[in-house]
């Protein structure tokens, strides 16, 4: 049997007829052998990265992978197993472990596929253009790269080391069904380019400064030019020459956009269904109520196309939609998926998976709010552009981070600072929002400006 793909231009082995045979067939073991439900997913995942180090090549990677996901209910018992053969015969075998993993499994009263009134029908699948292959050879992709990494060296003889820089195109693609009625899938596409070089002072304890930048899009058209990256990141390393510490104090702190969108994540993770039913959250109990100021809202829309957290459903077939996850600094909804929403008396929200594409943004903001304008904002106080460590406790939202950065007097950049701890708790500093800039920047599936913070302790020497 011809299984794969007769046009070579989508680069997989397996066609999407092929994967829903697949997928039937597990669902038609599952039922034979007594399940009272079952979902099953197959998947291929096919990519480059090269990697290249101070003009020469370092190294070539092809990545291709492929699997079969079985979950088996028995009641309310759950199983899963899952192979990356795709034989008739393993197949088989895989639908029988999961089963006989829900056979010895505790009842858990609301595992479960998701209600039938929740399942996103096949007519709201849409296309959200999230499938651009690119056709690179190595060659092409270790050109673009050093390209890239010779930009860096180029902006300043003060750039005389780098960590590398790499070019990365990934495609997959996927078919999901179960037995609650759902069935759908699509390919998806994501490239990168990325590049960190290093910034050195003769002199002064030879003193050495690394950052990095990167451009990651679902359609490599649409990536920033490799020039621009080498450029940008060795500015960023340049800025950072001559570092000083600073004396301990309390001040407020302006939130680079890329960290920026952390602080989003920070909030996503503690209004999330497993945080939430498991008590490990510091914003329990949080709809209906304010946890931002009245300007602050935050959109999630599942429906941009080519976006990264774009997704026509969720992981588990839910229908998803646009909301107002925050609505005049009010938490409106939660991130739920079924088991989750069931733990909790509540309603799926699509999130099984996660968040999909979330914008925070102020009702405060002006056009003209660009960098410059928020350095005047903040004033005097820490202009902060790399967090170190993990230093956040979700169930207290205590926060205390390793930071670099600039110190501002008067709205104006002073001089680098390095080897600092910034440290709040996140429930004041989601309060403590006095403005978001017009500087936004989609990192991930997160879009935010730079975030001002009005009071944090700055731990220096």
């Amino acid at each position: 049997m011809n299984h794969t793909h007769s046009s070579a231009d989508t680069g997989f082995s397996y066609s999407r007829p092929f994967f829903e045979q697949l997928v039937d067939q597990a669902l038609a073991h599952a039922k034979k052998l007594g399940a009272t439900d079952a979902g099953a997913e197959a998947s291929e995942g096919c990519g480059l990265s090269v990697g290249v180090r101070k003009g020469e090549l370092e190294t070539v990677e092809r990545n291709r992978d492929k699997s079969l996901g079985v979950t088996v209910y028995i009641g309310h018992r759950r199983g899963n197993a899952s192979t990356s053969d795709f034989s008739g015969a393993a197949i088989e075998r895989t639908v029988q472990a999961a089963y006989d993993i829900a056979r010895f499994t505790a009842e858990d009263p609301v595992a479960g596929l998701p209600d039938a009134d929740d399942i996103a029908p096949p007519a709201s699948h849409r296309d959200l253009d999230l499938f651009h292959p690119w056709e690179l050879t190595s060659e092409e992709a270790a050109r673009i790269a050093l390209e890239c990494e010779a930009a860096a060296f180029a902006t300043g003889k003060r750039i005389t080391n780098s960590e590398g820089a790499a070019v990365s195109a990934q495609q997959s693609h996927f078919f999901s069904a179960h037995t609650r009625g759902f069935r759908g899938g699509y390919a998806t596409s994501r490239h990168s380019l990325s590049v960190a070089p290093i910034a050195s002072l003769p002199g002064r304890n030879g003193e050495m400064q690394r950052d990095a930048w990167y451009s990651s899009q679902r359609s490599a058209t649409e990536l920033s030019s490799p020039a621009a990256v080498g450029r940008y990141a060795a500015q960023r390393a340049l800025s950072r020459l001559g570092s000083r510490k600073i004396a301990t104090t309390e001040c407020p702190v302006l939130f680079e956009s890329s960290l920026a969108a952390g602080l989003l994540g920070a909030y996503v993770q503690a209004t999330s269904g497993g945080a939430l039913y498991r008590k490990s959250s510091f914003l329990l109990d949080s709809l209906g109520k304010p946890v931002f100021p009245k300007h602050i809202d935050i959109l999630e829309d599942p429906f941009i196309p080519r976006g990264k957290g774009s997704s026509p459903f969720d992981e588990e077939g839910v229908r998803v939609q646009a909301r107002k996850v925050v609505d005049a600094g009010r938490v409106e909804g939660y991130f739920l998926s079924s088991y989750s929403a069931r733990k909790l008396g509540m309603k799926t929200t699509g999130n099984a998976g996660g968040s999909h594409n979330l914008v925070l943004t102020s009702r405060r903001t002006r056009k003209g709010d660009d960098l410059d304008a928020m350095l005047q904002k903040l004033g005097t106080g820490l202009f902060v552009i790399e967090l170190m460590g993990q230093g956040v406790n979700y169930v207290t939202g205590d926060y205390s981070r390793g930071a670099s950065g600039f110190w501002v007097e008067n709205g104006q950049i002073a001089f680098p600072v390095h080897e600092i701890t910034i440290a709040g708790n996140l429930k004041t500093m989601l309060k403590g929002i006095e403005a978001v800039g017009a500087d936004a920047y989609a990192y991930g599936a997160k879009t935010v400006g730079s975030v001002l913070v009005n009071r944090m302790k700055v731990a220096g020497s």
